[in-house]
């Protein structure tokens, strides 16, 4: 708990077998009010494990997708009345303590929404992310700022702080269930005028952590690029999409 409000962390978990244990360790439970793992049908020892280290866990009897995944994160946090929801992912590959900044920063009030940037500071590219990701990550970056009329660092992230009161709000449900999802979210909240922070994080690339392969990774970046020129229309007064709606 931050400034008496609750502080949860989701984990959108498939195959973290080999990562999970090592992540929930360096959790700062001493400000985490709860750990929810939701497994998205994992063939592996991810199940088993969450329950012996005594996470709550949510079972997908099918994999629905990194974005489905999400949506069950946060329809669970919001029913068990989580004031602060962060979005860390079980494979260890962004650095699990940082949570207590980033949910210190929703809690002052200041910030409705926090990413962990792993373009600040510079260290992407030391941690062993590989060098077109990294190209990859500027070039669409760029574009997205210019499309939506922000100035993040990036946009690509996994490790995420959010307000309730954001996520009462946004309409992440009619978001992609894939990896886009996380672009479309971010798109809302920007155009949707809330208060976005960023916090540099180091990351660390290793072959349990999780990846998309290259031809994933171009769908994706069509993806980004479709709801970037949505934005524009949006903020142009052309078209509004109904991504882009809010209670």
């Amino acid at each position: 708990m931050i400034n008496n409000k609750t502080v949860m962390i989701v984990m959108p978990a498939y195959r973290a077998g080999k990562t999970l244990e090592a992540t929930w360790q360096a959790i700062p439970h001493d400000v985490v009010d709860h750990v929810l793992l939701v497994d998205d049908a994992s063939d592996d020892e991810t199940v088993s494990i969450a329950r012996k280290l005594g996470i709550r866990v949510a079972l997908h009897p099918q994999n629905i997708g990194y974005g489905g995944n999400q949506k069950t994160c946060y329809t669970d946090a919001l029913a068990l009345n989580a004031d602060i929801v962060v979005m860390l992912h079980p494979d260890y590959q962004y650095e699990p303590r940082l949570a207590t900044a980033m949910a210190a920063m929703i809690s002052s009030g200041v910030y409705d929404m926090v990413i962990g940037s792993r373009i600040l500071g510079g260290g992407a590219l030391k941690g062993g992310m590989p060098w077109w990701k990294y190209l990859a990550n500027r070039i669409l970056t760029a574009f997205q700022n210019l499309m939506l009329g922000a100035k993040l660092s990036e946009y690509h992230t996994g490790y995420r702080a959010y307000s309730r009161e954001l996520l009462a709000r946004i309409p992440w449900r009619d978001n992609s269930d894939d990896f886009q999802f996380d672009n479309e979210f971010l798109a809302q909240v920007i155009l949707t005028g809330y208060k976005l922070g960023e916090i540099s994080v180091p990351t660390k690339y290793f072959p349990e952590a999780s990846s998309i392969n290259f031809s994933r990774s171009v769908r994706y970046g069509l993806a980004v690029v479709w709801v970037s020129m949505l934005g524009l229309l949006f903020r142009l007064g052309l078209y509004r999409h109904h991504l882009f709606k809010h209670d």
